[in-house]
C-alpha cells in the first residue's frame, strides 16, 4: 500500500511538473506571438497546461509500465523521448479525436497542427523530467555517458 502511494504521489508530481512547464511555454507563445503588446487576456498558460497534467500522467504510467524498477542513472534522454513522443501522439490523437480543431478543413493539416507540436511538447517534457530528476539526485551530469566525480574513467 505504501509503494501504491509512493507512485500515486510520483504520479501526481509527472503531471504537475509537466503542467507547469507547459503553462510556461503557453505565456512565451502568446507573449511572443499573438500579443506582444499585452493587451489581450492570456488564455495560452491554462490552455496547455490541462494536456500538459494529462500527458504527464500518461507519461508516468508508461514509465511504471516500461521501465519497471530501474533507476534515473540506467535510463536514456533519447528513450525517454522516445517515450515522450508516443505520449504526445495520443494527446494529440485524443485531441483530434475530441474535435479540438474541427475549423480546419483538412485531417492532415490538423495533424500537422496538433500532433507534431504535442509530439514535440512531450517529448521535451520527458526529457527534461529525467534531467530535473538527476539533478535532483544529486548527480553532477545529465548525460548518462558523462564520467561524473568519483568515477573512473
Amino acid at each position: 500500500m505504501r509503494n501504491l502511494a509512493r507512485r500515486l504521489r510520483g504520479t501526481i508530481g509527472m503531471g504537475l511538473t509537466w503542467a507547469l512547464g507547459w503553462a510556461v511555454i503557453g505565456g512565451g507563445v502568446m507573449e511572443g506571438i499573438f500579443d506582444p503588446h499585452g493587451k489581450i487576456l492570456d488564455m495560452w498558460p491554462q490552455t496547455l497546461a490541462i494536456p500538459g497534467f494529462l500527458g504527464g500522467v500518461v507519461f508516468s504510467v508508461l514509465l511504471w509500465a516500461t521501465a519497471g524498477r530501474r533507476r534515473f542513472e540506467e535510463l536514456s534522454l533519447a528513450r525517454f523521448g522516445g517515450w515522450g513522443v508516443v505520449v504526445g501522439i495520443l494527446l494529440g490523437g485524443l485531441a483530434i479525436g475530441l474535435g479540438v480543431a474541427g475549423g480546419v478543413p483538412s485531417l492532415w493539416l490538423r495533424v500537422a497542427v496538433i500532433v507534431g507540436p504535442t509530439a514535440l511538447l512531450s517529448a521535451v517534457s520527458a526529457a527534461g523530467s529525467l534531467a530535473l530528476a538527476r539533478l535532483a539526485a544529486g548527480r553532477s551530469s545529465v548525460d548518462r555517458g558523462t564520467i561524473g566525480p568519483g568515477k573512473g574513467a
